[in-house]
């Protein structure tokens, strides 16, 4: 069977595919510290934490650059692996993050691991025809300005002929909108 075209209609997948290569090889190199349960999507977390001391995860969102269900999620892994631990907040919608001693321990670690990616994802750059994090930053700043959803929307503005016979009253509506509506369903 031949391969797909790898142009911009699997641009998703080719990027998924790139992160799962570089997130292996990062957590590849915690293992052999030693450290096989920490993912390198932690580190940033423990970088804030230890830089800004206890937050609120929407705190911590904004300051990695991730949502706060990402945030939330990979906070509430690494309680798992007893990096963390949540405690109320004033408000008793927000949870505040605290590293464990044992996260403490590992931030010299983590530090010279991050001095060597850094190391190693410029020697990568170098061998590319044009810097992928520079590239990265512009496609971010690009959908800041102008979502992908949109973008689909002006490339067929009528999603609703593209409906499942059956279910013409999902057409068009994203992913979070139809969850939304279903934990809107769940509650009552």
């Amino acid at each position: 069977m031949p391969p797909l075209d790898s142009g911009p209609g699997l641009l998703g997948t080719r990027l998924r595919h790139l992160l799962d290569l570089l997130d292996a090889d990062v957590a590849a190199v915690y293992a052999e510290l030693g450290e096989a349960g920490f993912r390198p999507r932690f580190a940033p977390v423990l970088r804030v934490l230890a830089a800004s001391g206890p937050c609120a995860i929407r705190d911590l969102a904004e300051a990695i650059g991730v949502t706060h269900s990402a945030a939330s999620q990979t906070v509430a892994q690494m309680a798992g692996e007893g990096l963390v631990v949540l405690t109320p907040g004033a408000d008793a919608r927000r949870r505040i993050v605290r590293p464990t001693a044992k996260a403490e321990a590992l931030l010299p670690v983590l530090e010279a691991e991050r001095a060597a990616t850094a190391a190693a994802a410029a020697g990568l750059e170098a061998e590319l025809s044009f810097p992928l994090s520079r590239l990265v930053e512009e496609a971010l700043d690009a959908l800041d300005r102008r979502p992908m959803r949109q973008r689909i929307a002006d490339a067929a503005p009528d999603p609703a002929a593209w409906a499942r016979p059956g279910r013409p009253e999902r057409a068009g509506r994203s992913a979070a909108e139809e969850a939304e509506e279903a934990e809107e369903e769940d509650r009552r």
